[in-house]
């Protein structure tokens, strides 16, 4: 969260490899999918749909609140955004796609890529980026990074690993992945 991946991902779509962005997905089908729509009222337990939008903001306060709960919701809504993404790559023509993800292992998504590329930048970056044009509060990203994975278990898990701090050149990294992924017939 606030690493930069938007960034990122926004270079590989200039060198023309589609990207599927889960977030925008998972919000769709959480504002119409019935079966998603009956869990998160039953998760939260009460109505988090007034007007017949969800209500993201109040759900935020209540699942970043409660890790438990946090995972129902994720388990509850990801396993439809995987099988949109399998859809939508199936129909594909580019060498490769990429799905774009803030918490790719925690929900699962891992077992749906080849090669898995990490995105990190300084804690204090993340927290500005996110915290820039009154998004959210400095407390509000506090709690929700701390509900992902470290950026060293990622790491661990992950086939490169992008630094996007201020200071560093992506381009030529990401350049590099690019040419890499070509590279290898067996993805």
């Amino acid at each position: 969260m606030g690493s930069g991946k938007t960034s990122v991902c926004k270079v590989f779509g200039i060198l023309g490899i589609p990207v599927f962005f889960a977030d925008p997905e998972a919000q769709i089908l959480m504002n119409s999918k019935a079966s998603i729509i009956r869990g998160i009222n039953d998760i939260a337990g009460k109505d988090m749909y007034p007007g017949g939008i969800l209500n993201r903001e109040e759900l935020a306060g209540i699942i970043f609140k409660d890790p438990d709960k946090l995972k129902k919701v994720n388990s509850l809504v990801h396993p439809f955004v995987f099988d949109r993404f399998n859809d939508w790559a199936e129909n594909q023509t580019a060498p490769y796609v990429i799905l774009e993800a803030a918490i790719l292992f925690e929900s699962g998504g891992s077992v749906h890529v080849d090669r898995i590329v990490t995105v990190t930048a300084p804690l204090e970056e993340r927290i500005s980026r996110l915290t820039a044009g009154d998004r959210l509060t400095r407390e509000q990203v506090v709690e929700r990074i701390r509900n992902q994975m470290d950026d060293e278990e990622r790491i661990t898990m992950s086939d490169y690993v992008i630094n996007n701090s201020e200071n560093e050149m992506i381009i030529p990294v990401i350049l590099g992945i690019h040419e890499d992924i070509l590279s290898h017939s067996d993805i």
